[in-house]
């Protein structure tokens, strides 16, 4: 049975189940329209015992709510409402009237400004609620895949781990090579007049194991890897191929958002150890014919200055900041609407969110450590 029907204290509350797609549709519409609205005041919809929702059932189950509004009777749902039913509203949405012509009057420079204030201001705590509304979301399909490994989709992940992680290892691995060496070239430049030219070991492999690896690698995926996110995503929604998928009763996020985000989340800290490596082979490089150190006594300090937290500070930070890096770009790719503009400013406003969002956790994992005294 397709509808179940039970009668509460406040109206009705109708459990969907089964399948709804073309083949069921017009059963659907039967069992719906043959519900008596007579006499009810409010109508609670369950969506969850639905195994999928194509297009074709969203279509009936949209024209018994059109007709419980039109009966005066309040309907809600017992969660969030179908995609479906918002992509037929958004298609179906009449275009709206042009706006009033605004007043001749010119005003004055203050109120422009406090107007300017005022629009950024809710501008921005949409935006934060988006934001939010995007984690809670891919938090739920994540937990929902655990139901079945089919739902996480390996094969999906693997690739995205091969395109965001071994295809950023020859640019990661050189320029974590080259700031090290830099590193260490300035820091032999000024320890080496004070006879201290040991303690540049000490700079360079703490500087690249608690900070300048993962970070350096975080600021080339976040601009690889979100901009990848979000011109894929943002081509999928002008072409209306995330329309179809929900048309077919797919969901998205578990289909383009989570594969990308869990494989961004493994291949992250794997880059940030190849990084590691690398910097701390560029330091042993420029000690090694800068500073006519020996390997082993480069080998021996390296030992010395690392302490047992070292290591793992700079790789608590890189799932971290993967996961930040793929929700700038995900979350942008599909808020594409209309045309190619649109597309190029959200890439652009994915790479920098992403990049901003690095440092600014990278800023508050410093102040964390620095109050663990770790």
């Amino acid at each position: 049975m397709a509808v179940e029907v039970r009668r509460t204290a406040a109206g009705l509350q109708l459990d969907l189940t089964g399948e709804w797609g073309i083949g069921e549709v017009e059963a659907d519409r039967a069992q719906l329209a043959a519900i008596d609205l007579g006499a009810v005041h409010e109508v609670k919809v369950s969506t969850r015992g639905v195994g999928s929702l194509e297009l074709s059932g969203a279509w009936a189950l949209r024209e018994f709510l059109q007709r419980a509004h039109a009966a005066g009777v309040a309907v809600s749902f017992d969660g969030t409402p179908p995609a479906q039913l918002h992509l037929l509203d958004e298609t179906l949405k009449e275009p709206e009237a042009g706006s009033a012509p605004q007043p001749a009057a010119a005003a004055s420079v203050e109120h422009r400004l406090l107007d300017d204030i005022g629009r950024n201001a809710v501008r921005a705590w949409h935006d934060l609620f988006d934001g939010l509304a995007f984690f809670g979301r891919s938090c739920v399909t994540f937990l929902a895949g655990f139901t079945s490994l089919r739902h996480l989709r390996p094969v999906s992940i693997a690739r995205h781990v091969y395109d965001t992680g071994i295809t950023a290892i020859p640019i990661v691995s050189l320029i974590a090579f080259l700031i090290s060496v830099i590193i260490a070239y300035m820091s032999a430049q000024q320890l080496r007049g004070l006879g201290v030219d040991i303690y540049v070991v000490d700079l360079v492999t703490i500087g690249v194991l608690r900070e300048l690896g993962v970070l350096l690698t975080s600021i080339i995926v976040a601009g690889r890897t979100a901009s990848s996110f979000a011109a894929e995503l943002g081509s999928m929604q002008l072409n209306e191929e995330v329309d179809a998928l929900i048309a077919t009763g797919v969901d998205p996020f578990e289909v383009l958002v989570l594969p990308r985000l869990l494989g961004l989340t493994i291949a992250l800290p794997l880059l940030t150890v190849i990084a590691d490596l690398v910097g701390l082979a560029g330091g042993a490089v420029l000690c090694r014919y800068l500073l006519d150190m020996p390997l082993t006594q480069y080998l021996s300090r390296a030992n010395e200055a690392i302490s047992p937290t070292t290591f793992w500070v700079g790789i608590i930070k890189a799932p971290v900041f993967a996961l930040l890096i793929g929700f700038a770009g995900c979350r942008h790719g599909l808020q594409v609407r209309g045309s190619a503009r649109v597309l190029g400013h959200e890439v652009t406003v994915a790479v920098v969110q992403a990049i901003f969002l690095v440092i600014l956790a990278d800023a508050l994992f410093a102040v964390f450590f620095m109050k663990l005294d770790i």
